[in-house]
């Protein structure tokens, strides 16, 4: 894991030539008073901490006072969007976000352009569990039971707009699986389904398990980012496993209304990026088991028009869309 963040450390250079002159509202040198960085999804959640993490980095670096602000679902994103457009309201926030327009009928924003990319600030492996008793071993000993047993096996998830559900759902759309989806109200439900045996497959956040599999509650068999991490180092990517084709990047990042001045982006992605390069930062998100991994603004851009198109594709392969 560390060698897929050390890569990251350099992006920062195509941001560092042009943020010194950014400015708010006003003329004053930004950030000239309190930033807000909303978050929606409630407080104890991944996002919550990653954004609390910045926010106390940020705040001495800019010595001005940076809060987070818990507003869960579209309620948080829908303010946001709505902001005005001068940086002094940002939004830590799932690439969920990419999906919101396919899941929610009456949406009020668009994913893409009623916002302005900051940055990414993290990728989060999931990994590939499944329950002890069942008769797998490997991701490809999975596929070959489920083709065996077409509708018989079940997969769960924290819920449609879940980074586990998409990366099932590619998992089985790729390898042309018949496994049916339960939806869970969270990832510890999703986890508990898999160790009761009652679904038998799950893509589970690292930290929660490690413990799960050193017990024998469950068997990780996989995981699903681009190389395998440090943590989990016998673990084979779900691609080199089976499916060769397999992509599914899973993220956290920040982005502000569309609008706000390219100035302020840049500075505030590229101190974003500096926290991100502290060691006990990085540390800590390690250990939570997310992958430091900034961007420039305009890479992230592309990132989620990328990712909206995509996922959108694949929902609608697999026959959910807002109603």
């Amino acid at each position: 894991m560390r060698r897929l963040w050390l890569g990251a450390l350099f992006v920062f250079a195509a941001n560092a030539a042009a943020v010194g002159g950014a400015t708010a509202q006003g003329g004053a040198a930004y950030p000239a008073q309190t930033v807000r960085i909303v978050v929606p999804f409630s407080a104890g959640s991944i996002t919550d901490g990653l954004a609390r993490i910045l926010a106390d980095k940020l705040q001495e670096m800019w010595r001005q006072q940076v809060i987070v602000e818990n507003r869960p679902g579209l309620p948080g994103t829908t303010s946001v969007a709505k902001s005005a457009a001068d940086g002094y309201t940002l939004m830590l926030t799932s690439n969920g976000h990419t999906i919101a327009g396919v899941i929610n009928k009456n949406i009020q924003f668009d994913p893409v352009t009623s916002f302005a990319g900051v940055t990414r600030v993290a990728q989060v492996p999931l990994v590939m569990i499944v329950p002890p008793e069942l008769s797998v071993k490997s991701v490809k000993d999975f596929v070959e039971l489920a083709k065996q047993k077409p509708g018989q096996l079940n997969f769960s998830s924290a819920g449609i707009a879940s980074t586990s559900y998409l990366s099932a759902e590619i998992f089985k759309q790729q390898a042309k699986l018949d496994i049916v989806h339960v939806p869970y109200k969270g990832a510890p439900e999703a986890t508990t389904a898999v160790i009761r045996g009652d679904v038998q497959m799950y893509m589970a956040p690292i930290p929660a398990s490690q413990e799960l599999s050193k017990a024998g509650k469950v068997r990780t068999i996989a995981i699903n980012s681009a190389a395998r991490v440090a943590q989990l180092p016998d673990v084979p990517t779900i691609a080199e496993a089976a499916l060769a084709e397999y992509r599914y990047e899973s993220w956290f990042g920040v982005l502000a209304p569309s609008g706000t001045p390219k100035a302020i982006l840049a500075k505030v992605s590229e101190d974003i990026g500096k926290v991100l390069q502290i060691a006990d930062v990085a540390d800590r998100m390690i250990k939570q088991g997310s992958v430091p991994a900034a961007t420039t603004p305009e890479a992230f851009d592309a990132i989620i028009k990328s990712d909206t198109q995509r996922y959108s594709e694949i929902l609608t392969a697999a026959g959910v869309g807002a109603k």
